[in-house]
């Protein structure tokens, strides 16, 4: 993996572990030679990984909508900050751009972000690893309501088994980069009843 994009919070939550395990996060990703692809800005988690992939010489792209760039937010250390007009032209070139997503604790934005990446694997758009960085068990109960997805039969088991959980840095790396997508991808059938 070349470059890992990462969604998170612009803000940094309730708990210090949040913020350190953000910049401990961007200082490994800058330790592997891993680009990291996030979302632009100098506020919360998002700030915190940045910070730690730039003040470890690591390599950081960020991808910004206009209106955002407005409000004084972007981060003016970066190797690069890409201008885009819109929310799904970000997403899109945050793709464009990376081999794989850890997805930090954040609010709707970064699940919205996450599951949209997540559907994309699971519909075969791409083959990238999906991960989630599971700091204190902020995404405990996210995973149990998609255990009760597979158990109410809403979301096939392979499908289930794409999406990459660990409460540890060097562990969810190490799963990424072995990770191999699946062969069955989802398609749509019409039921008959």
């Amino acid at each position: 993996m070349k470059a890992i994009t990462v969604f998170c919070g612009s803000s940094f939550g309730s708990l210090k572990i949040f913020e350190e395990q953000a910049y401990l996060l961007g200082k490994k990703l800058a330790e592997r030679n891993i680009d990291l692809i996030y979302g632009g800005a100098n506020v919360g988690l998002m700030g915190a990984v940045a910070n730690g992939a730039v003040e470890n010489k690591g390599k950081v792209i960020g991808v910004l909508p206009n209106f955002l760039k407005g409000k004084e937010i972007a981060h003016e250390h970066l190797s690069e900050l890409i201008i885009v007009e819109t929310m799904h032209e970000r997403k899109t070139k945050m793709n464009e751009l990376s081999d794989g997503v850890i997805t930090l604790p954040g609010g709707y934005g970064t699940l919205e972000e996450f599951f949209e990446m997540l559907t994309w694997a699971q519909l075969g758009l791409h083959k990238k690893p999906i991960a989630i960085l599971n700091i204190d068990g902020f995404y405990d109960e996210l995973l149990s309501l998609v255990q009760t997805m597979v158990d109410k039969g809403f979301l096939k088991e392979i499908n289930q088994q794409m999406l990459l959980v660990s409460d540890n840095i060097e562990e969810l790396l190490n799963k990424m980069a072995e990770y191999k997508a699946p062969l069955a991808e989802k398609w749509v059938t019409k039921q008959t009843v």
